[in-house]
């Protein structure tokens, strides 16, 4: 086997653990497979995750959610664990105002989110347990919360806004995976419809006025 580990990257462990679980299974993700299938010993990914799997776990979860499309602000001011970095660079264009009126803005986040929890729907039972506090994620949750303080919230409400949010988005992809098989299933574009039916109506609900 290999002990050329030149191209061993943390995105490319975790790409090709991704690979691993959407044909395998949570259960079927070893150090030794994941080494296997990226042609180098399994001392070469604990170089990247020395903790081991649950390391690599909370990496993955990381990137799962990562609010950049290719996941690469998942290395950008994080450590080895995927936490913030004391004096890392934000992910790319988290420095940039984001453009659009408020609502727009979270339904384009939304329907990004969505895309990237469906690529990746193998490893959706990783964020059950954790909740990834990267640069990337505090990014993601400045662009939420100023939005709906932008619509009108305040106070607690923001963060009760943003959790309902979060977790509809999370609830629509888990219900569209548990039902993809079924005979009657809607097909992909009905099944984005109906994300986003539900999503605009979720939006009306958490920023009509105080009742």
């Amino acid at each position: 086997m290999s002990r050329n580990y030149a191209g061993l990257s943390r995105e490319r462990i975790i790409l090709e653990a991704l690979h691993i679980i959407s044909g395998r299974g949570l259960g079927g993700l070893s150090m030794r497979r994941l080494g296997d299938a990226l042609e180098v010993e399994a001392m070469a990914v604990y170089h990247h995750f020395p903790l081991g799997k649950e390391q690599l776990f909370n990496a993955i979860a990381a990137y799962v959610t990562s609010p950049s499309p290719t996941g690469t602000a998942l290395g950008a001011g994080t450590d080895e664990e995927g936490e913030p970095a004391p004096e890392g660079d934000g992910p790319d264009g988290a420095e940039s105002a984001d453009p659009g009126p408020w609502d727009a803005r979270l339904t384009d986040w939304a329907h990004v989110y969505r895309a990237r929890l469906l690529e990746y729907s193998g490893a959706l039972s990783l964020l059950v347990h954790r909740a990834p506090r990267t640069e990337a994620d505090a990014a993601t949750r400045a662009l939420v919360h100023g939005a709906f303080a932008e619509a009108g919230l305040s106070g607690d409400d923001v963060e009760r806004a943003a959790d309902a949010l979060y977790s509809y988005c999370v609830g629509a992809v888990i219900h569209e995976v548990r039902h993809r098989d079924d005979e009657d299933a809607p097909d992909g574009a009905e099944c984005e419809a109906r994300f986003g039916f539900g999503l605009r109506a979720l939006l009306r609900g958490l920023t009509a006025a105080d009742g």
